[in-house]
C-alpha cells in the first residue's frame, strides 16, 4: 500500500513526519515481528486516528502508524473502516440535526463565519437539506454493506498483529433501529468487545435506548465522559442496561471534577469498557504524561495487580513541543505506559 498525495498531506497537517511514513512497505518489510504493547497483562491502546490528528485517515494509514509505534491494539473510529468498505462520503451527524442513520458530509454543508445562516456557524436551509440528503444516502448504503468486507478489513488488522477491541461511532442517538444493528453488528464482526460515544448528558434517555441494542447484541457500549459526567451520570445509565458501560478517561474526570478517578475505577471496574490515558493538571490543562496531576501510574497498576481486563488506551492531546513532531510523541506516551506497568 502506497498512500496518495492527499494523505500525506493530511499527515504532514497532522504533524507527523513524513520521512517515517513514505514508504510503508519497507517498514513492514522491517518489521518481522508483530506489534505487542500487552505489558504484565494490561493491553495499552491507542484512540485512533483521533491520535493521528485527523480522523478520516485510511485503514492502512492508522495500521501503518500503529506498527511504527508497536501498538498491538486500537480504540477505532468508524470512518476508517466505512472508507474501506466505500462509503459515500465522510459523515458525522451535527448534534440536534440529520436524518436517524445517516449525517452531514463534511465540507458539505456547515455554514463558517455567519454568512446566509444568520448566527455563527448556523446552516442555510440550502446546507440543511444537503445534510439530510447525505444522511439518508449513508443510512441506505449501510444497510447494504457485506459483513464479509468487514471481516476482511479485521483480517488485515489482526495479521499484522493489531487487535480492535473497540469502534467509536459519532452520534450515534440520531441513527435509526437498522443502523444500530448495523453498528453493533460491524462492531462484533470487527472482533470489538464495545462501541464507544459520547455520554448524552442533556438526553440520558439515548443510553436507555442504546443500552437495549447492547443487551440484544452483547455488545458493551462505553460511554465517554468529558468535564461535566459524574458518577452518578454514569450510574444512571448503568441502571438502563446490563451492557451499559463507562469510558473512563482519567485526565477529564480530574480535571473536570477536581477529584482522583482512582475510587470511580475501583468501584466500576467491571463496567468500565476502556480507559483513556491522558495527563491533566487540576486546572484542567493537558501536559505531556508525567508532569500533572492525573493518577495515570496508579492506575495502570491498578489494572495490572487486579488482572482488570481493561484497555489503557492513550489519547493524545496536549501541544506537541518544538522540535519534536506526533509521532515522536506518541512513541514517549507508550513508553511511559510501559514503563508505569513493568515498575
Amino acid at each position: 500500500m502506497l498512500y496518495t498525495r492527499r494523505e500525506l498531506g493530511r499527515l504532514a497537517l497532522a504533524g507527523l513526519p513524513a520521512a517515517a511514513l513514505l514508504k510503508p512497505r519497507d517498514l513492514f518489510a522491517r518489521r518481522a515481528a508483530k506489534p505487542d504493547s500487552k505489558w504484565a497483562g494490561v493491553q495499552v491502546g491507542m484512540n485512533m486516528p483521533y491520535n493521528l490528528g485527523n480522523n478520516n485517515l485510511s485503514g492502512d494509514v492508522v495500521l501503518d502508524a500503529c506498527l511504527q509505534l508497536g501498538v498491538s491494539a486500537v480504540e477505532l473510529r468508524s470512518q476508517p473502516v466505512e472508507a474501506f468498505l466505500g462509503s459515500p462520503a465522510a459523515v458525522t451527524v451535527p448534534p440536534g440535526g440529520g436524518a436517524r442513520g445517516g449525517g452531514r458530509a463534511r465540507g458539505a454543508g456547515q455554514a463558517r463565519g455567519g454568512g446566509r445562516g444568520g448566527r455563527r456557524g448556523e446552516p442555510t436551509p440550502e446546507q440543511r437539506a444537503a445534510q439530510q440528503a447525505a444522511a439518508e444516502e449513508l443510512a441506505r448504503w449501510r444497510l447494504s454493506v457485506p459483513m464479509s468486507r468487514v471481516a476482511e478489513f479485521r483480517k488485515k488488522y489482526e495479521d499484522a498483529g493489531v487487535l480492535i477491541q473497540i469502534v467509536k461511532f459519532d452520534n450515534i442517538f440520531t441513527f435509526s433501529d437498522d443502523v444500530l444493528d448495523y453498528c453493533f453488528t460491524l462492531a462484533k464482526t470487527l472482533g470489538a468487545h464495545a462501541i464507544s460515544c459520547e455520554m448524552p448528558i442533556e438526553a440520558m434517555d439515548g443510553t436507555k435506548r442504546l443500552g437495549q441494542f447492547a443487551d440484544k447484541h452483547q455488545i458493551w457500549v462505553g460511554y465517554h465522559g468529558h468535564e461535566k459526567v459524574t458518577p452518578e451520570i454514569w450510574e444512571q445509565a448503568f441502571t438502563y442496561a446490563k451492557y451499559n458501560g463507562a469510558n473512563l478517561d482519567l485526565g477529564h474526570f480530574l480535571g473536570g471534577l477536581k477529584k482522583s478517578p482512582i475510587p470511580f475505577l475501583k468501584e466500576h471496574h467491571d463496567r468500565i469498557t476502556h480507559m483513556h490515558v491522558k495527563d491533566k493538571t487540576l486546572e484542567d490543562k493537558n501536559v505531556t504524561f508525567g508532569q500533572g496531576d492525573t493518577p495515570i501510574k496508579e492506575a495502570l497498576q491498578l489494572l495490572r495487580d487486579n488482572k482488570w481486563p481493561i484497555q489503557a488506551t492513550i489519547e493524545f492531546e496536549y501541544p506537541i513541543p518544538a522540535g519534536s513532531d506526533r509521532m515522536t510523541e506518541l512513541a514517549k506516551c507508550v513508553q511511559y505506559c510501559k514503563d508505569c506497568l513493568l515498575s
